[in-house]
């Protein structure tokens, strides 16, 4: 962000800040339910979940954005929303309790997870206008700054700041990784997505992620699925094989881009 503020470009004035605060106020609500939920569930299953994103999503975009209520009003998107939602939740409704005999996630565990995926979904519809005005790098660099500041005082609060100097190397190690790559430059990639497909399309996209997630999880942590489990991953899965076509309005780079989904 240093290196984009010395060349031309939007500043990152008063303006900025005011834009990227209202994104921060549900990231940081996400980032913190988001690890408590995997107090209750396992990662795999988690992620799996979180794409019921993509229904909150959908809606407000449809309030928020009129120019994505094309890819909204499609049958074929409508029903693959409703598919992954099915699939979303019965994944998590069939998890076993971690901490009881009880054949269903604790209630707590759902309603944090609910909490988290709903976040998330309003997070990526707030964060397309600064998106848009400040672009990828330095939207996000402020939107990080803000929400490290929002954090720090929870931390003082609920957590132990002294935890990274007792954690080791190891774990510090993996902390700097995770957050190069699947904070910074993921988020990175997902600013530029939703600048160029939208913020629908880029919500329904990543119902691929379950995969690669069940896979580290299983390989990692030994999370494996029940067979309900599985039928509803088939289910959520099932979104991105469903084909949106255009209307005949579209401008040509909505059609390549529908083309290419």
């Amino acid at each position: 962000m240093i290196y984009q503020i010395r060349r031309r470009g939007p500043r990152i004035d008063v303006h900025a800040v005011k834009l990227c605060l209202l994104p921060c106020l549900p990231n940081v609500v996400h980032q913190v339910t988001q690890v408590m939920a995997l107090f209750y569930i396992g990662p795999g299953v988690y992620t799996i979940f979180t794409r019921a994103s993509v229904i909150f999503t959908a809606l407000l975009a449809l309030a928020f954005f009129p120019e994505e209520r094309v890819v909204v009003r499609q049958w074929q998107f409508q029903l693959g929303t409703l598919l992954g939602l099915i699939g979303a939740f019965g994944v998590i409704w069939f998890q076993p309790n971690a901490t009881s005999h009880d054949q269903h996630v604790a209630l707590p565990g759902l309603f944090i997870a609910f909490t988290a995926t709903f976040c998330w979904a309003l997070y990526g519809v707030l964060i397309k206008r600064p998106s848009a005005e400040l672009g990828s790098i330095r939207s996000f660099g402020v939107v990080s700054f803000i929400t490290s500041a929002l954090l720090f005082p929870l931390t003082l609060t609920f957590g132990k700041i002294g935890t990274p100097f007792h954690a080791g190397a190891q774990a510090n190690l993996l902390l700097i990784v995770s957050a190069v790559t699947c904070i910074t430059l993921a988020h990175v990639l997902y600013y530029v997505a939703i600048r160029e497909i939208g913020v629908a399309l880029s919500q329904s996209l990543q119902l691929l992620c379950p995969a690669i997630a069940m896979g580290l999880s299983a390989w990692l942590y030994g999370e494996r699925l029940t067979h309900a489990q599985l039928w509803s991953v088939a289910f959520c899965l099932s979104v991105p094989s469903l084909r949106c076509e255009p209307s005949p309005s579209a401008p040509q780079k909505q059609l390549k881009i529908f083309n290419s989904f």
